[in-house]
């Protein structure tokens, strides 16, 4: 009774923080855009304390030392709910997401992550969206920021595998475009926080970092390493998860 309480509160606060933020950031996007990045990074970390204080929902992370120190680099991360998203700019400092074009059409939402430099791909052509990755990746490798691509595309659930929701090629095309590393994130972030679930789950999230993948390997080889450290790792992860859960 205790949690559904908990889970109730957690989604008024969270809806009403969102709704705040959005109402308050609209007319930021008049401001240059470092002053905007600091207000959208405030409403991260509130997500963060409402989720925290409230629900019982926190994160660690581990495998620091493989984060390049600086300049741009891809992140390839497991993708299992929106609560990762919502992590990134708490993981890194103004990092540009692959989102689908459909996103950018949210009132409010849509035009702060449009303000944010999202990089948007329309997904009903196949060379269209790839030309979009790529172009955009090469912005984002000039801007000097981080890019993150989620490789499987979509959201997953902890029983997908790559047989079900297999990695595309759109991350390849980027690597080969801005001969960049591909830095790996697992989590398990799918135990407490599940995709289109409206009760999520106190517990600690795990981000781990891997280390990256090298510049200039072959794309199919590249992507295979991507995908055996990242499935096996995030595996692992949410069986600490599933385990710490039941204790």
């Amino acid at each position: 009774m205790i949690l559904f309480i908990r889970q109730i509160l957690f989604n008024i606060a969270f809806y009403g923080v969102t709704t705040l933020f959005c109402i308050v950031l609209t007319p930021a996007m008049l401001l240059p855009r470092p002053i905007f990045i600091i207000g959208l990074n405030s409403y991260f970390k509130s997500v963060h304390l409402v989720e925290k204080y409230i629900l019982g929902l926190d994160f660690e992370i581990r495998g620091k030392e493989h984060i390049p120190a600086a300049g741009s680099f891809i992140v390839a991360a497991k993708h299992y709910s929106a609560y990762e998203t919502m992590k990134l700019h708490l993981l890194f400092y103004d990092p540009a997401i692959i989102m689908k074009k459909e996103l950018s059409h949210i009132p409010l939402w849509g035009w702060l992550a449009m303000k944010a430099k999202m990089i948007f791909i329309d997904r009903g052509s196949r060379e269209i969206a790839l030309a979009s990755i790529v172009s955009g990746a090469k912005r984002v490798e000039a801007e000097g920021r981080p890019l993150v691509i989620f490789p499987q595309g979509t959201r997953v659930a902890l029983d997908d595998t790559p047989d079900r929701k297999p990695y595309k090629g759109g991350i390849i095309r980027m690597y080969e475009a801005t001969n960049q590393p591909i830095l790996p994130l697992a989590m398990n972030s799918g135990i407490y926080w599940k995709k289109n679930a409206f009760f999520k789950y106190p517990g600690k999230v795990i981000f781990e970092f891997l280390p990256a993948i090298p510049s200039g390997l072959k794309g199919a080889d590249a992507l295979m390493q991507l995908q055996t450290a990242l499935e096996a790792k995030s595996n692992e992860l949410v069986a600490i998860g599933l385990k710490d859960q039941k204790s």
